[in-house]
């Protein structure tokens, strides 16, 4: 069945084929790495390293990921995404399949790294759905990609304990290769080249701007809460990186063919989903840390649950972004992005002040529909987000905004983490515990309520940021902006 629209005609049947490999494709991601939390200690042990070392098998692939999101997503616009798309899935399958036979701890490094080059198939998809799929269908097809990453991550803590427990850390990965191996055949087979290329010269100066710009203060911020925030590297990190980021911006101003069009990056929308998506994720990583400690921390200063006890907890949440996501996005042409945007930051606000002043007095029941009610107020959010930042921006640079929208997204997930492991080594009592000869560091009530506190300030934020939306769809019209201008679509 092909729908005919203004600028061509789109192919449902093959909308319905290529939504399966977009949607599936978080499972893969958030199964990979969700799987790797369990498994550090293991790899420390088997390769005889320090904590601190472990920490770059999670780092070096965030590092490398964000500044390839932003260099693939430019060559797609330039060559063609689907083309780009199998290259970072390529990458990243590769990485998967040589993670599990790394003979040294620097060898997994390197192929870690290969790994986070992959983390670009997610700004070329959704910018392969923006393209390729009816203006009605791509919410709906966004929110169930959101959706997917919180259910994978639920499967994932809970089957990599079990994984790791029985048969070691390599056959986490193990496990993932030939699933890895199957979706790049099904996206190779199914998916279609964008119809829109923007040929030129890749700006390699901009691009070893951006290296600069960023890959400093993501070490920063990584080694920060070891070595300390105040730490003459950590300062001198960050002074490397502001020089980085002012270069970057002069260079872009006067490039032909900009790694990132300032233009389209600082234009009203994108800017605040950026700006938003960066937060967020701030936000999430923190929430996130602090239900971790929550779950498996022992009575009375936690629940005394196993990762793959904590897993299973987080179900009711998945289930509820299950639904959630693809319904707003359903709803979302009707009522508008902007009012369910504000509507799930408040939600989720709402939920993290409560966990702030009650969250080690709650039963386990409440604390599970708590964090139930908060996922859900921010998959409302996060699906609202893109659909803003992919109706506002035209398709021959969907690309580079949906990679610059991954930078920013993954500097917020850096800082989360760091953040919270700074406040938790702030606020904490020593407890004796029988089988282990020295004390341990136990998070106090004060540190819970800064975490969730902080969070619900951030989401607090994020409602009133998104006052400032210019609305791109509602009343059963989708307003979108197309290379040749602007244009509304209504909805059938």
């Amino acid at each position: 069945m092909n729908v005919a629209r203004n600028n061509g005609t789109y192919d449902m049947t093959y909308a319905k084929r290529a939504m399966l490999v977009v949607v599936i494709l978080p499972l893969l991601v958030m199964y990979t790495e969700a799987m790797l939390t369990p498994a550090l200690p293991t790899i420390q042990k088997e390769f005889g390293i320090n904590p601190n070392d472990v920490s770059w098998v999670l780092t070096i692939y965030l590092l490398v990921g964000t500044v390839s999101a932003a260099i693939l997503g430019k060559l797609g616009d330039m060559y063609g995404k689907k083309r780009m798309f199998l290259v970072a899935l390529g990458f990243y399958t590769l990485g998967v399949i040589l993670n599990g036979f790394a003979p040294s701890f620097h060898w997994l490094l390197v192929s870690r790294g290969i790994q986070g080059l992959g983390m670009a198939i997610f700004p070329l998809a959704f910018s392969l759905v923006r393209e390729e799929f009816p203006p009605e269908m791509v919410p709906q097809v966004q929110g169930m990609i959101s959706a997917m990453f919180g259910v994978g991550m639920v499967i994932a803590l809970p089957l990599g304990a079990y994984v790791t427990q029985n048969y070691g850390w390599r056959w986490t990965y193990h496990s993932a290769a030939p699933f890895a191996v199957l979706m790049f055949i099904l996206a190779w087979r199914v998916l279609r080249e964008s119809r829109y290329v923007n040929p030129g010269k890749l700006d390699w100066p901009g691009a070893l701007f951006l290296v600069w710009a960023v890959v400093p203060a993501l070490v920063a911020v990584t080694r920060a809460p070891t070595v300390g925030w105040r730490a003459e590297q950590t300062l001198a990190l960050f002074g490397v990186s502001i020089v980085g980021v002012i270069a970057l911006y002069l260079w872009e101003k006067r490039a032909d063919n900009p790694l990132i069009p300032l233009d389209i990056i600082s234009s009203r929308n994108p800017a605040i989903v950026n700006l938003g998506i960066m937060f967020a994720a701030f936000g999430i990583s923190m929430m996130s840390q602090a239900n971790t400690y929550i779950f498996q921390m022992k009575p009375p200063y936690g629940f005394g649950k196993t990762i793959l006890e904590s897993g299973l907890l987080m179900t009711p949440m998945a289930g509820v972004m299950l639904v959630v996501a693809p319904l707003a996005g359903k709803l979302m042409p009707r009522i508008g992005a902007k009012p369910l945007a504000i509507t799930g930051a408040l939600t989720a606000s709402a939920g993290l002040a409560l966990l702030s002043q009650y969250a080690t007095q709650l039963s386990l029941t409440q604390f599970v529909a708590l964090i139930t009610v908060v996922g859900a107020g921010i998959t409302l959010m996060n699906v609202s987000f893109i659909n803003v930042l992919v109706f506002s921006v035209p398709p021959r640079v969907m690309g580079v905004a949906t990679g610059a929208n991954s930078l920013f997204r993954n500097f917020g997930s850096t800082w989360g983490p760091a953040i919270a492991g700074t406040v938790m080594s702030t606020y904490y009592i020593l407890v004796h515990i029988p089988q282990i000869p020295v004390p341990i560091k136990i998070p106090t009530e004060k540190a819970y309520e800064v975490l969730f506190g902080t969070s619900a300030l951030v989401y607090l934020f994020l409602a009133l940021l998104s006052l400032a939306i210019v609305e791109v769809m509602k009343g059963g019209k989708i307003h979108e902006v197309e290379n040749e201008g602007e244009r509304e679509v209504e909805v059938l």
